[in-house]
């Protein structure tokens, strides 16, 4: 077991099977509940592994055992693992990092992980309450302080310790996807239990029949840090009039929560208080259909920044009404992606001849590259694009790129200098706001390639080259040398 010489940080960076004790106490799917709940008991524990032929294929908690007695009413002689086992199973390779475990844990809400070897076969199991003697600047702390918070207030001073986690892991190896998700993650897990004080303390909820959109990168599960708010709110058409105003205190109530909190507004007020970002069900249908089958620029950006969204909580079948409404318009509107690609071709990188790297002339900016704007920007908005062609509106850029590849729409290589390119800005534009905010200084995306190491620069360079080699993808697709401007 992993002790202070690991240091403050370290942990992360242990194995996971370092964390196993002892054999596993496992049972087979055919043993009785009986059998089970003597086990549990014997070994003091609160969860079994249900394997056959020692691949893991379930698990049985005291939870379960209590429902079923109050299901049968103390009758369990009849019961086998098998019928009560949850087969949902998160897992993890013995040879994957602490880090990686606490992730799916707070991203899972879930107890225990099971280990598995490199033949599928169990290992080990870790439990929360392995994790948690460990660090309390661990995600799954943090996860589990935000969910027992009792005021927004609380819930401010824990949202400026998600920083050192975040940096924490960060220095220590964590891949870019996972930092960015569980960023995403953090930002859910405050909305929600906003959401439950506001419906608790202050008797402000959310109306039955409405949903409460997340957009943009929140939407897609791929936020940096010091992240605006992107939302919306959608009702159902027959949506009680005389509840609107209760629907619209719940939206202002939760903006201003989020911005004490520490999530700032949108500059641009695309928020669910306002009015404008706020429709029925019809409503936002009639929106969409004038902003896809007219592509005028505005259009185009209100349209760039709804496409990704996500019920975060409310009535989800809205969500997915207004996902099958986008498909529909967008093949009755054969030139809205032609034109949202030409539109997308303006964020292009900023590479000049040989491979030079273009930066501002001008300005406090000047002699740097804003990685956002002509990097990450361009290449998600380019991929969203391609995706939503074939269907595709949920999952991160990195899913979706993962997508295109398997269908087709570019060749396996392609797919992967897109990975690795949205990997590298994007992993650029977090470590700028770590040491930002560490500074104690606002975060931006600009970079100075000058101060940076011949390496990064050339894989700068390369990033930019991939986001460039989308853009000649889009020009092809649709044509883009025939359309007037």
């Amino acid at each position: 077991m992993p002790n202070s010489e690991v240091g403050a940080d370290g942990f992360f960076y242990l194995h996971a099977d370092t964390l196993c004790k002892g054999p596993v106490v496992a049972c087979g799917p055919e043993e009785t509940v009986v059998d089970v709940a003597g086990k549990m008991s014997e070994h003091n524990i609160s969860g079994l592994v249900v394997v056959e032929e020692a691949v893991p294929v379930g698990i049985v908690s005291i939870r379960d055992l209590r429902d079923l007695i109050a299901r049968s009413g103390g009758n369990v002689g009849g019961f086998l693992a098998r019928d009560i086992m949850k087969t949902d199973l998160v897992t993890t390779r013995r040879k994957d990092y602490v880090y990686d475990v606490l992730f799916k844990m707070a991203k899972h809400n879930i107890h225990r992980v099971i280990v598995i070897d490199e033949n599928e076969k169990i290992f080990g199991v870790i439990t929360d309450t392995d994790l948690l003697g460990l660090q309390t600047r661990s995600p799954l702390y943090l996860t589990r302080e935000i969910e027992s918070s009792t005021s927004v207030s609380q819930l401010s001073g824990i949202n400026k310790r998600i920083l050192e986690t975040i940096g924490s892991a960060a220095r220590w190896g964590a891949d870019t996807k996972s930092l960015v998700q569980l960023i995403c993650h953090f930002n859910d897990a405050f909305t929600l239990r906003i959401i439950a004080l506001m419906e608790n303390e202050e008797g402000i909820g959310l109306p039955p029949g409405a949903a409460y959109l997340i957009l943009g990168s929140e939407g897609r599960g791929e936020q940096t840090l010091r992240t605006d708010q992107d939302s919306a709110m959608v009702y159902a058409d027959d949506f009680p009039r005389e509840r609107l105003p209760q629907l619209e205190a719940f939206a202002r109530r939760l903006v201003d929560a989020l911005e004490e909190v520490g999530i700032p507004r949108c500059p641009g007020n695309t928020l669910a208080s306002n009015p404008e970002w706020c429709h029925s069900l019809s409503g936002w249908r009639k929106r969409l259909e004038r902003w896809i089958a007219v592509p005028r620029p505005e259009s185009m950006v209100n349209f760039s920044m709804f496409q990704d969204f996500r019920a975060l909580y409310g009535d989800t079948s809205l969500e997915q009404a207004l996902h099958d409404h986008v498909f529909a318009c967008i093949q009755r509107n054969t030139l809205y992606l032609p034109y949202m690609a030409r539109h997308i071709e303006g964020f292009g990188a900023p590479l000049g001849m040989f491979g030079r790297i273009r930066v501002e002339r001008r300005g406090e900016h000047r002699g740097t590259v804003d990685i956002k704007k002509s990097g990450s920007f361009a290449l998600t908005e380019g991929v969203s694009l391609l995706a939503l062609e074939l269907g595709i509106s949920s999952g991160t850029t990195w899913d979706k790129i993962e997508q295109l590849g398997r269908r087709g729409i570019i060749s396996a290589r392609d797919a992967q200098i897109l990975q690795e390119s949205f990997t590298y800005l994007m992993r650029l534009r977090l470590e700028g706001q770590l040491r930002a905010l560490a500074s104690g200084s606002e975060p931006d995306n600009h970079v100075d390639p000058e101060l940076m190491s011949p390496r990064d620069r050339e894989r700068l360079r390369d990033a930019l080259r991939g986001v460039n080699m989308l853009m000649k993808t889009l020009r092809v697709r649709y044509k883009l040398d025939s359309i007037a401007r």
